[in-house]
């Protein structure tokens, strides 16, 4: 049952690699909240980091690769009443945290980050990352009905019991092959998540956030591929979206502290298409 009046916090770490990183971002990660770190096969010690700066922690090991994958298991190992979606490079401001659970608390269902709204901004985009995401933020409201003004951010944060809208693949799924990936397990997982609390019309409020740089290593982020991948992503969740059918999702009275159940929560489809790619081969 969740609790709007003082909600349990859950934030949810994805890793790989980022020992090194997590020495300056979970010391600033209050107590108060429940750390769930999802690591990939990290090789340079960021478990053995992470127990020895924080003995709380929560650690998961993903069940297949990819960003959306780690997700999904710390979406599914968390058990505060909201969840935040929180980057171990250092580039997600810890103290802005309590600006998403504002907004929550406020009546939004779904706070999404935005470094392009009033009081936002970035010290780590580049021009071109910059451009081509305004296009794919029009491409998204033109193809959503949608207001966004920053499609390509992974800091958000949202009441847990609306994990069964975003309906993403089973982390426990027994017929994938050892290295495959299924839709939604890579990086499109973010614009994924935006497309589906979108098309399932849930309260969505834009939070301003300043990113910041990443302290060590390098990013994984690709300025062309990683964008036609968006763009792809799209046109996929959108056909998805035109191809499922689905009732209005039931808002719960947050007076009352009810949460919503799966059976409130789920797509009802009357047809099912093959022509969906729900499934991709790793490369």
């Amino acid at each position: 049952m969740s609790n709007s009046q003082n909600p349990r916090i859950s934030v949810v770490i994805p890793t790989l690699n980022e020992a090194a990183n997590l020495r300056h971002v979970l010391p600033l990660l209050s107590h108060d909240y429940e750390l769930v770190l999802v690591d990939g096969g990290s090789v340079d010690g960021t478990i053995d980091a992470a127990r020895e700066i924080r003995g709380d922690i929560r650690i998961i090991k993903q069940t297949r690769k990819g960003k959306g994958n780690a997700l999904a298991c710390g979406f599914e190992a968390a058990t505060g009443d909201i969840i935040v979606m929180f980057d171990a490079d250092g580039s997600a401001d810890a103290d802005e945290i309590p600006r998403f659970v504002d907004a929550l608390l406020a009546g939004a269902d779904f706070a999404k980050g935005s470094r392009f709204t009033a009081g936002g901004g970035s010290h780590d985009i580049t021009p071109l990352r910059r451009a081509g995401n305004g296009g794919l933020h029009l491409v998204a409201n033109t193809l959503f009905g949608t207001k966004f003004s920053d499609l390509c951010y992974g800091y958000n944060a949202f009441w847990r019991d609306l994990v069964p809208v975003l309906d993403l693949p089973l982390v426990d799924q027994d017929d994938v092959a050892p290295g495959e990936m299924l839709w939604g397990d890579g990086f499109e997982i973010e614009t994924i998540i935006n497309c589906r609390f979108a098309e399932a019309d849930v309260r969505i409020q834009e939070v301003p956030s300043v990113e910041l740089a990443r302290i060590y290593g390098q990013s994984n982020l690709r300025t062309f591929s990683d964008g036609f991948r968006v763009l792809r992503t799209l046109f996929t969740e959108r056909l998805r979206a035109r191809k499922l059918a689905k009732n209005s999702i039931p808002r719960p009275d947050r007076r009352t502290n009810v949460a919503r159940t799966d059976m409130d929560l789920e797509f009802e489809a009357f047809e099912v298409y093959e022509e969906l790619p729900y499934q991709e081969k790793s490369a």
